[in-house]
């Protein structure tokens, strides 16, 4: 690029931080350029650093003009954008602009907002009665849920415990674990550990953030971390297969350095091997490489330990089948739901397990030594099931695996030239761009580049999506990727239109 193009392409670049920064005002932008192997200049960066909150009713669409918010958002220095309605799979927000919610917020809206179908039962049940303590009573609405919901698995698994979040889920999906060894003849009372992925994420709480691998996610709380979860490598080709290694090689290094693993700690010591089939908002919807969790099942199996897979996110028809194991050929001891279970028209998750455990708990004691002030709520349970039904109904899940394919055809055609994205990835309705600096040495933006927020927010400003941004996806430090999770309605046009402003926005960012 010429002396002259460099710096127009920067002038231009600068001015679509400060058209972002309108929208965004509490956030302030420092350009610097950022280093990379090619000949082609690379995209200046925006730095991010935030200024005080403001009280000025104008910047902060959340503020009060005597007053900050009194709500405790995820910064205490900006305040995020007001949404005052969504309908279908549009949000517009307090200063009237508008966005096409590409990512479902958090891969959780899989049939869209304002659903009447699922308005209605919700409020049928609320007429009816609106809670109920689960520790003394049931009923009818969560056994039909239930029911549904293990219908979906073919009878693979045997019961389903419900509650409100995917972390709730991992942690019911830890002591369950633990449990079931308690109530085998002789039961097996060392078996205490954990071996869980690099670069996963299993929730928030300190339990399931134990057992996550996000060097980013974990830094702050390390003291505080159980020390019975042990790491392996991710199952990510892209970063970790060797040049000429074939997939079937790749596949065998990673069974080899679990089974290395269980020998380490102790085999007889070990409850379960924990797992992401489709790695989600920390490295970006990573799938798992062709017979990996055959190979994984076969070491746990070795060894006499559980299989727990953290279908939170990729799970309940998002990748292109209800559960993501159908496509993997294995049956999960345990496994966690929640985002695609009731489409966020209320928080549920769900923790199944399969006929092994359920046998050894009704041989035993026949209880489960947990529970939760909301599991099973019944109005949860009323939009979950309807939520279910419509997706079975409507064929939504064959509409993922179709348009799915074509998802990352188009994504493939339209961005793999691009020469700041690294790899595009994913499955059904859940797809990555990484951004890279180099493609050839695969080399990623420094952190201070803020690449993946820039993307954010030429998406979300100028063409009006969301595009979700992730850092750390090399190392839990470095590296960038954003990930789009359409709703399962989505059809074709829909998909080469979200595909088109995709490409814009990154265009937009980048260049």
């Amino acid at each position: 690029m010429s002396a002259t193009n460099s710096s127009r392409h920067f002038q231009v670049l600068l001015r679509r931080v400060r058209k972002s920064a309108l929208a965004f005002p509490s956030i302030s932008y420092k350009l610097q350029a950022v280093p990379c192997c090619s000949t082609r200049q690379a995209p200046a960066a925006a730095a991010f650093s935030t200024s005080a909150i403001t009280r000025n009713l104008e910047q902060s669409p959340l503020g009060n003009a005597s007053e900050p918010s009194a709500l405790l958002h995820p910064t205490l220095k900006t305040a995020p954008l007001n949404v005052v309605a969504a309908k279908g799979t549009t949000v517009t927000f307090s200063n009237g602009k508008k966005m096409e919610d590409t990512t479902c917020g958090a891969a959780v809206a899989c049939i869209g907002y304002d659903n009447e179908r699922v308005k209605t039962s919700m409020i049928k049940q609320m007429d009816n009665f609106s809670y109920s303590n689960s520790m003394f009573y049931g009923h009818q609405i969560g056994e039909e849920l239930a029911a549904e919901l293990i219908r979906g698995t073919n009878g693979e698994m045997s019961k389903v415990y419900l509650m409100c979040s995917g972390a709730e889920a991992m942690e019911a999906a830890m002591k369950m674990a633990r449990q079931y060894y308690m109530e085998l003849n002789p039961k097996q009372p060392q078996r205490t550990n954990f071996i869980a992925r690099e670069g996963s994420f299993h929730g928030a709480t300190l339990g399931s953030l134990s057992m996550s691998g996000h060097v980013g996610r974990r830094k702050l709380f390390e003291g505080m971390l159980f020390d019975n979860v042990h790491r392996v490598s991710a199952a990510n080709e892209y970063r970790g297969k060797a040049d000429g290694q074939t997939t079937e090689d790749y596949v065998q290094q990673l069974a080899d350095e679990l089974d290395r693993k269980f020998q380490e700690i102790g085999p007889d010591t070990v409850c379960a091997f924990v797992s992401e089939p489709v790695v989600g908002a920390t490295l970006g919807t990573v799938p798992a490489p062709a017979g990996y969790f055959k190979a994984m099942k076969k070491v746990c199996d070795k060894y006499g330990a559980l299989l727990i897979l953290d279908e939170v996110m990729c799970g309940m028809g998002r990748c292109g089948s209800l559960h993501e194991w159908e496509q993997e050929g294995v049956v999960p001891d345990i496994q966690t739901v929640a985002k695609g279970l009731a489409g966020g028209f209320a928080p549920m998750a769900g923790m199944f397990i399969n006929h092994r455990v359920s046998d050894a708990l009704i041989a035993g004691t026949g209880v489960f030594a947990h529970a939760h002030t909301y599991q099973g709520h019944p109005v949860g349970c009323a939009a979950a099931l309807e939520v279910q039904r419509i997706i079975r109904e409507d064929n939504l899940v064959e509409n993922v695996r179709e348009n799915g394919e074509y998802l990352g055809k188009l994504l493939h055609e339209q961005l793999d030239g691009h020469p700041y994205v690294g790899n595009v990835r994913g499955r059904g309705f859940f797809w990555s761009l990484e951004f890279v600096a180099c493609k050839k040495t695969k080399e990623p933006f420094p952190p201070s580049a803020g690449i993946a927020k820039k993307v954010h927010l030429a998406a979300l400003n100028d063409v009006g999506i969301s595009f979700y941004p992730g850092i750390g996806t090399k190392d839990g430090v470095t590296g960038d990727h954003a990930w789009i999770a359409p709703a399962y309605t989505s059809t074709k046009h829909d998909i080469e239109r979200i595909v088109s402003k995709v490409k814009e926005s990154v265009i937009l960012a980048l260049g």
